[in-house]
């Protein structure tokens, strides 16, 4: 069976967020998902949105999220991310699809980010291809 994937990108730190989106959309080519959209939204924060309407979709069957929040001198950055993480997985369960997290801290660095490109965004498309078989498996 095919499973096709939707991304939703982070622009905000764009100078990770590009490279993951790269690295994302070579894992899934490479393991046979098909990615039948890709959609740029300012920040993390502003990702549940698409994502909703994304999952409402009958051609996505599942979400891959792609994103970097930095630490910077507040701890705004672990608010943007306890919201993002926890409205995505009501998401995830409001639609009964899955919705992988590739979104990357928080409170790391901008050369933690970096280092984190690769890994992040492959491991997000690999979670959404485990998903997928274990809900088609067990549904």
């Amino acid at each position: 069976m095919a499973f096709n994937i939707a991304i939703v990108v982070s622009e905000f730190n764009d100078e990770i967020t590009t490279p993951m989106l790269e690295a994302a959309l070579e894992r899934a080519k490479a393991i046979g998902l098909n990615v039948s959209s890709v959609s740029r939204v300012p920040g993390a924060y502003d990702m549940p949105l698409s994502v909703d309407l994304l999952l409402g979709r009958k051609d996505v069957d599942a979400v891959v999220t792609l994103g970097a929040i930095i630490k910077g001198d507040t701890k705004h950055d672990e608010l943007i991310a306890n919201v993002t993480a926890k409205t995505l997985t009501e998401l995830s369960l409001k639609h009964r699809k899955p919705v992988a997290l590739g979104i990357s801290g928080p409170g790391m660095t901008h050369g933690q980010a970096e280092e984190r490109i690769k890994p992040v965004a492959e491991r997000a498309v690999d979670a959404a291809m485990h998903m997928l078989k274990e809900t088609a498996r067990i549904s």
